[in-house]
């Protein structure tokens, strides 16, 4: 009962801490000198109600790495186009984790502030990928990419996990590698109908490959064996 009561104490206490830092926030933002000399123009500090406008999503803990994944891009995507300020940016997606995922973070500041690590927004997505989306899976995706085909599935399957899997590749994804690894592995009748326009635009080839396979579907439909 007293550890229960212990850790209902840490977890409120982590919420009081949190709500004061985004007030802080939000005090920073109201009370900034609206005149003065600006050597060039400063961008505009972010509230919490800001952030919240773009509708971003609650995270509990309990997704699959993929899912996970992202979640964080999601929310990199906000932060980076309207330029949120890094320093807002670990307070804003803290507020986002719920569950088992807020219990994470809440051991993990501990384990953090113990070692003298810095709670950084640079840290904090360091220690979420390696919980959530570690190494082991990249790797697993990475090999699953190299080895992608289209097998049974029809060229648009086939380009939709192609582009999937491709962001978890390591080295470089120039045009003309990409084209080659796709056409590579597309079925061999389709493959030998789109080999000889030597495209080396992915888009193009994409869209070539799904016109050779609606023209072989009508052709076996007219002269079935």
């Amino acid at each position: 009962m007293q550890q229960m009561e212990a850790a209902r104490v840490v977890v409120e206490d982590a919420h009081r801490q949190h709500m004061e830092a985004l007030r802080q926030l939000e005090e920073n933002r109201t009370t900034a000198p609206a005149f003065g000399p600006e050597p060039r123009r400063a961008v505009r500090e972010w509230s919490l109600e800001d952030f919240l406008k773009h509708h971003p999503v609650k995270f509990d803990g309990k997704a699959c790495p993929d899912a996970a994944d992202q979640w964080l891009k999601d929310l990199e995507r906000i932060f980076y186009a309207k330029m949120c300020p890094a320093k807002n940016r670990l307070a804003f997606i803290v507020y986002m984790l719920t569950r088992e995922a807020e219990h994470w973070w809440i051991s993990m500041k501990f384990i953090m502030e113990e070692m003298g690590e810095p709670l950084t927004w640079e840290a904090f997505r360091g220690r979420f990928l390696s919980e959530y989306f570690p190494n082991s899976v990249r790797y697993a995706k990475e090999v699953e990419f190299l080895q992608l085909t289209q097998g049974g599935k029809s060229v648009t399957k086939y380009a939709e996990k192609f582009k999937h899997l491709s962001r978890f590749y390591t080295l470089p994804l120039d045009e003309e590698w990409r084209c080659h690894k796709f056409e590579n592995g597309l079925c061999g009748d389709i493959r030998l109908m789109v080999a000889p326009f030597s495209i080396k635009d992915f888009t193009t080839l994409v869209e070539k490959a799904r016109v050779m396979e609606k023209m072989k579907r009508e052709v076996e439909r007219q002269c079935p064996q």
